[in-house]
């Protein structure tokens, strides 16, 4: 049973900037059997719920911009729901429960593996949309706490938080911990907290450390530093043999000087997110949802920084996931499209 509220996107009408766009146009066959263009492809009414993540991060505030964007081009009811993120997203993805959902790459392809525990017997079938932007590995204990690198989480009396339940930073962070030998269940005490829950608790002396993957700024962080002295924990050692075991979903990347108040550019585990949806997903839907967000990526660049990052000489590049035929019709009618 699903107790994740839904956040209606027009809540963001004030924030957003007014674009516009017109629909992408389908075809339909003449009576010789050629194809001719018809008149633009009526989505009126139609549901489409967008699954997104935790308050505090980013996937909730571009999912909620996004889904207010396609109410207003497409005429679709739209609406962003907010979730524990990527895993809970691809399972509400194959039970048939969601249009659209931001994810990580590595939960995405275990997912349509089936290869954890969370989809072992009930893969999804999802296909790729686009390639978003990149999460970064935050690792963040409190200054003067003596944690410096994964190793010094070791300690059973640390309270240590892996993201929430169902999460993809969960996942990663459970990845990163098995490269350097610790057991989340027995070497801290563990928490499951989201970002939000997370820096209050270190913030407020009720965490020593916690992990968090997300885009950047991420809201919650920002506000952190304003209040508490903070480290990022080390753990480039992680990355490659994350990859060697799961798979090359991870690299190397840097968080910008002064993105925290960090007074130089910080290593850490990169992983690609992306917009995916069902197999089954109208593929003329898929290409309008597309065309409509590249049309009005400055409408999705005042809702986040990270749609900046919505590039067409990026979006194809680094899913793990096949792309979706409406998604593929899309980027070839951009000469983007090479596989």
């Amino acid at each position: 049973m699903r107790n994740a509220a839904r956040i209606i996107a027009p809540l963001l009408v004030a924030v957003l900037v007014a674009a516009g766009c017109n629909a992408p146009r389908q075809s339909t066959p003449t009576a010789t059997g050629t194809v001719a263009p018809s008149a633009t492809p009526n989505f009126a009414g139609l549901s489409v719920n967008i699954v997104t993540g935790g308050q505090g991060g980013v996937y909730i505030i571009y999912g909620a911009g996004l889904a207010d964007l396609l109410t207003k081009q497409l005429k679709v009811n739209a609406s962003a729901e907010s979730t524990a993120a990527s895993v809970a997203n691809m399972q509400l993805i194959r039970d048939g429960k969601a249009q659209l959902a931001f994810t990580l790459a590595d939960t995405a392809y275990d997912a349509v593996q089936g290869r954890t525990t969370a989809f072992e017997g009930k893969k999804a079938d999802a296909k790729a949309l686009a390639v978003l932007y990149s999460n970064y590995t935050h690792i963040i204990a409190k200054e003067g706490s003596g944690i410096k690198t994964v190793a010094d989480l070791k300690k059973p009396a640390l309270r240590v938080s892996v993201g929430a339940a169902n999460s993809g930073t969960e996942v990663i962070a459970n990845r990163i911990l098995e490269a350097y030998g610790i057991d989340p269940a027995k070497d801290f005490s563990r928490e499951r907290l989201g970002i939000a829950d997370s820096a209050n608790r270190l913030r407020d002396g009720g965490l020593d450390a916690f992990f968090w993957s997300g885009g950047l700024p991420t809201s919650q962080i920002t506000e952190l530093v304003n209040s508490t002295k903070i480290v990022f924990v080390e753990h480039t050692d992680s990355i490659k043999k994350m990859s060697d075991k799961y798979g090359p979903f991870y690299f190397n990347a840097t968080i910008p000087k002064n993105t925290y108040k960090n007074d130089a550019d910080i290593t850490v585990a990169g992983v690609a997110n992306l917009l995916v949806a069902p197999s089954s997903l109208d593929p003329a839907l898929a290409k309008a949802i597309l065309q409509t967000m590249f049309d009005n990526k400055t409408t999705l660049e005042a809702v986040h920084p990270e749609a900046k990052n919505l590039k067409l000489e990026t979006a194809t590049k680094g899913s793990p996931l096949d792309f979706h035929p409406g998604a593929i019709d899309f980027y070839k009618s951009k000469s983007v499209w090479n596989p």
